[in-house]
């Protein structure tokens, strides 16, 4: 569970003052004021643009970086400081598999041995049945006994991320994290990822965090979305409610920029003007006002977007939406895409 999480990192500065210590200092605001509560077996995904602090707010939940501020809870253990400080039961239940699986893999340890690494650790398996244990997951993964002795060099890429998934279930753990683990993949292997991670998840009951970029990735996958804009969760609710109106006027655009091969489907093209704002001098109020498409709809022509953080709007079965637009002009929006849903 996360409870007014903030994670800041400091920018140096290069000016005389900066060097001397003399001016002001300057933070990137990666991620703001984020809370929400991830429900045992079940899979968040959160999706947004790059930049908008996805990555960061994974990294200070596995321990890769500590928290600025606010509260992080986990199995009852205190999440908020990095690995270093980590009791060894709770990196035993919470794992990650990352969206570049050769950075993560030895390339002197062949598959079976880096697999059968956690399960060495955390002792999860009796010494003896550990092969056994690992040709296991490795059946699991689709690869068989087979991939056992291979070393990373002979494995393509769709192969390297399903043994990082095998090696982050390898400690049994309660929670894993998965950072776009299909990003870098082809299409067809990502189809064959998200289905194994599915598999997964029904087998030994894992709650899954998913990172993602595609809107219609990320609802293929989880039961609950979060969505990000610039360090800042706008919206997070039940997948099938984030998909039609009411939406945060974000993930609106979003949606819009789904791809859907099929002529027969009506889709509303979005176009959000200019680029996204410096997380250094974030705007004031809604972080999104400059560029909402939908802000005139306010009475006062959008001004208090400009001044005011906005509310959380709870719309219902736990979805909300963290905008300034009355909830009656939210649900007047026409859906962006008629027809096959994405």
């Amino acid at each position: 569970m996360l409870n007014h999480l903030k994670k800041y990192y400091e920018v140096a500065g290069n000016t005389v003052k900066d060097v001397l210590g003399l001016g002001q200092k300057r933070y990137v605001k990666a991620v703001e004021d984020a809370s929400f509560q991830v429900q045992r077996g079940r899979t968040l995904g959160i999706v947004g643009e790059s930049g908008c602090g996805k990555s960061t707010l994974i990294k200070t939940i596995i321990g890769l970086e500590d928290s600025t501020s606010g509260e992080a809870t986990f199995m009852g253990f205190d999440i908020t400081g990095n690995l270093g400080q980590r009791d060894e039961r709770l990196i035993q239940e919470l794992q990650m598999v990352f969206q570049n699986p050769d950075s993560t893999m030895n390339p002197s340890y062949t598959v079976g041995q880096q697999i059968a690494r956690p399960m060495q650790r955390f002792r999860t398996v009796p010494p003896q049945k550990i092969r056994a244990e690992v040709v296991k997951l490795l059946d699991a993964m689709r690869l068989g006994e087979s991939y056992y002795n291979r070393l990373p060099r002979q494995l393509s890429g769709g192969e390297k991320q399903r043994v990082g998934i095998a090696r982050a279930l390898a400690s049994q753990p309660e929670l894993v994290l998965c950072d776009e683990p299909v990003s870098a993949l082809d299409v067809s292997v990502q189809a064959a990822i998200l289905n194994l991670l599915l598999d997964v998840q029904r087998e030994y009951g894992t709650t899954l965090v998913f990172i993602a970029h595609d809107l219609s990735v990320v609802r293929f996958f989880s039961d609950e979305v979060a969505v990000m804009y610039l360090g800042q969760v706008v919206e997070i609710g039940p997948a099938e409610a984030i998909y039609a109106p009411p939406y945060h006027p974000y993930t609106e655009a979003l949606l819009s920029a789904v791809p859907i091969p099929d002529p027969t489907v009506q889709q509303k093209r979005i176009r959000l003007e200019g680029s996204v704002p410096s997380a250094i001098a974030p705007p004031t109020g809604c972080r999104f006002h400059t560029r909402c498409p939908r802000r005139q709809l306010l009475a006062d022509g959008g001004k208090i977007c400009e001044t005011d953080i906005p509310p959380w709007r709870d719309v219902g079965r736990g979805h909300r939406i963290f905008c300034h637009i009355p909830e009656a002009q939210l649900r007047a929006f026409e859906p962006v895409i008629e027809g096959k849903k994405p």
